[in-house]
């Protein structure tokens, strides 16, 4: 049984989890928009199920599909992936999920963020939206967590948290008009506090250039370990990804988390730069009030944008010229994990990546008598 919460989590002892603590499992939702996702959605839901089966190395993966794509989902995903039916407008689990909070006592409860699909109808990605922003909801439904439903518009993939009181975000997402018009930055903290048991906040300036999701945090940076970052970076002084990475550098370099340490900082270098093909733009159907794929357009790609698995970091391959630099420094950042590589360029060309479509299930632990709480089974 999940019920609605009228309190702050904060206020009852919760606080947001670091992504690289233990998980109970892993969400993602199954792609089909084809005003999305190219050629009727397949090339994209290869990719999916290979992101699903490299999570269900490490821990147990739940999939969120249509009652019309149920049948096809279940025979393309691996028998020990969980399939569910579920209504959704699109695919990008960390952005309409919860973001699930822990407590001292080993109890685990999920915050239900409003959804307006990157901007609502003052530059949002698609109308409507409103089962999206329902799955919040069922997912802690499903999950037996109470729910807190937040009082504003947020995304998941707009904040990282290092699970000790520092959270990463940009301006230029949280302090969006699209967003939230009516909070200040000072508003907006004391939600990230009240919500998530934040104490400091670093704000970074824009994301990485093109993301039309206007500048989420985890295609830029996000937390390797407490006090240790990683950031997207490039040398080349003439492409317009060194200012907005440069930038962060510097607000990195001279901030201090919760705890009043500096930051350690590893520069994953981008991909490419990668733009989108006249063949693959071609492969998408245009429909009304959306904006179409064009062959030519830069496409946001990042290898910041993984995802941490109990045992595995699976990363986005995008580029061979670099994929094996970007996995030998994740590998520096995260030496206790083996770091796993999936052809990612599939769900670049649809707006995000990896981590997009994933959502963690953190694992709740009991502190006080040093006991974890059981966990899910497969």
């Amino acid at each position: 049984m999940s019920r609605t919460l009228d309190t702050r989590p904060a206020r009852d002892g919760f606080r947001m989890p670091a992504e690289f603590e233990p998980h109970d499992g892993c969400w993602l939702l199954w792609p089909e928009r084809t005003d999305n996702w190219r050629l009727g959605a397949k090339p994209a839901q290869a990719a999916f199920v290979q992101v699903a089966a490299a999570i269900a190395a490490s821990e147990p993966v739940t999939v969120g599909v249509s009652q019309r794509q149920y049948a096809n989902a279940r025979s393309a995903l691996p028998p020990a992936v969980r399939v569910v039916e579920l209504s959704s407008n699109d695919c990008w689990m960390r952005d309409v999920g919860p973001t699930f909070v822990v407590d001292a006592r080993g109890r685990r409860r999920g915050v239900d963020w409003r959804f307006n699909a990157w901007g609502g109808l003052e530059g949002g990605l698609y109308w409507p939206w409103d089962l999206d922003d329902a799955v919040a909801q069922k997912v802690c439904e499903i999950e037996g967590a109470d729910r807190y439903r937040a009082p504003c518009v947020l995304e998941g993939g707009a904040i990282h948290a290092d699970g000790q009181g520092t959270l990463l975000t940009t301006e230029e997402c949280l302090l969006n008009p699209n967003r939230n018009p009516g909070l200040t930055r000072e508003e907006i903290e004391r939600l990230l506090a009240d919500h998530l048991g934040i104490e400091t906040v670093i704000w970074l300036g824009r994301g990485v250039y093109r993301d039309e999701t206007d500048g989420h945090v985890d295609n830029l940076a996000c937390f390797a370990a407490p006090g240790v970052v990683c950031l997207t970076w490039t040398d080349d002084r003439s492409d317009p990804q060194y200012e907005i990475s440069r930038d962060a550098h510097e607000r990195l370099a001279s901030a201090r988390d919760a705890r009043g340490r500096r930051f350690e900082i590893h520069k994953l270098v981008q991909p490419g730069p990668l733009y989108m093909t006249d063949e693959e733009a071609a492969g998408v159907d245009h429909v009304d009030g959306t904006e179409p794929r064009r062959g030519g357009n830069r496409l946001a790609g990042s290898y910041v944008n993984f995802y941490v698995a109990n045992r595995h970091v699976v990363m986005p391959l995008l580029d061979r010229k670099r994929d094996a630099r970007a996995a030998a420094v994740l590998k520096r950042a995260f030496p206790k994990r083996e770091v796993v590589g999936v052809p990612a360029r599939e769900i670049l060309l649809g707006g995000g990546n990896i981590h997009c479509i994933t959502q963690q299930v953190p694992r709740p632990r009991e502190l006080r008598s040093g006991r974890a709480a059981p966990r899910r089974r497969r």
